[in-house]
């Protein structure tokens, strides 16, 4: 079994959603990240963070991949079967922990992961447009 390392473009990258609370995309990533590594090396580092389910993937209304932290490493298997929040007008995403979504599939039927999202405006843009 290959064991990770911890490189100076991995540890940026993590601090990157340690200080985020919303998803975010893999160009919001680089431009935060100020040239510590390519844009291919992101990409790897996030695949990588995937696989070891310390972030996961949610993809956009518009079909843009964002990725947030996983807030439920305490759990032994956790799964990301929550709903997101996509602002229409900051597009920001949000993860809703407390939020589950419901939904009834028909027989023969199996459902290994859900990607829920609802739409409209976040607490931040709603109330600046009062």
């Amino acid at each position: 079994m290959k064991t990770t390392r911890n490189t100076t473009a991995k540890t940026a990258v993590l601090e990157v959603f340690e200080n985020s609370k919303t998803a975010l995309s893999h160009t919001e990533i680089q431009k935060q990240l100020n040239d510590v590594c390519d844009r291919v090396t992101i990409y790897r580092i996030l695949d990588r963070l995937v696989n070891d389910d310390i972030i996961h993937k949610i993809s956009n209304l518009d079909g843009t991949v964002k990725y947030a932290k996983c807030n439920h490493s305490h759990q032994r298997v956790h799964i990301h079967n929550h709903a997101h929040f996509s602002c229409e007008n900051c597009h920001e995403i949000t993860c809703l922990e407390n939020v589950k979504p419901s939904y009834i599939m028909p027989q023969n039927y199996k459902v290994n992961e859900i990607n829920f999202t609802l739409s409209g405006l976040c607490p931040k843009c709603l109330n600046s447009n009062i």
